[in-house]
């Protein structure tokens, strides 16, 4: 009996650690900021991300692999919902 619930707890541990995790993480709506917000992105970009790394070139990746960079990055900045958005607007306004 102690094996059958031993194998039954593995199992269920199994599925679940197997199971897709929901993502929390939203993607940024398509540039909502003003000029003034996209310039405080620009100056949270140069000061928030520069703390911990060189400074990705923003025409290095299009806007759909800045939301999964964003999504990732922003947390770890502590940037708030706002200033996400303000960043993400900038660096998709910056033309190639």
């Amino acid at each position: 009996m102690k094996k059958i619930i031993a194998v039954a707890s593995f199992t269920a541990v199994l599925l679940v650690s197997c199971t897709p995790k929901a993502s929390t993480a939203t993607a940024p709506v398509a540039a909502t900021s003003t000029a003034e917000q996209i310039a405080q992105g620009k100056t949270i970009f140069e000061n928030s991300c520069g703390k911990c790394h060189k400074l990705p070139d923003p025409t290095s990746h299009n806007s759909v692999q800045w939301v999964g960079i964003m999504n990732s990055m922003a947390p770890k900045a502590k940037l708030t919902d706002e200033q996400h958005q303000w960043v993400y607007d900038y660096i998709v306004s910056v033309k190639k």
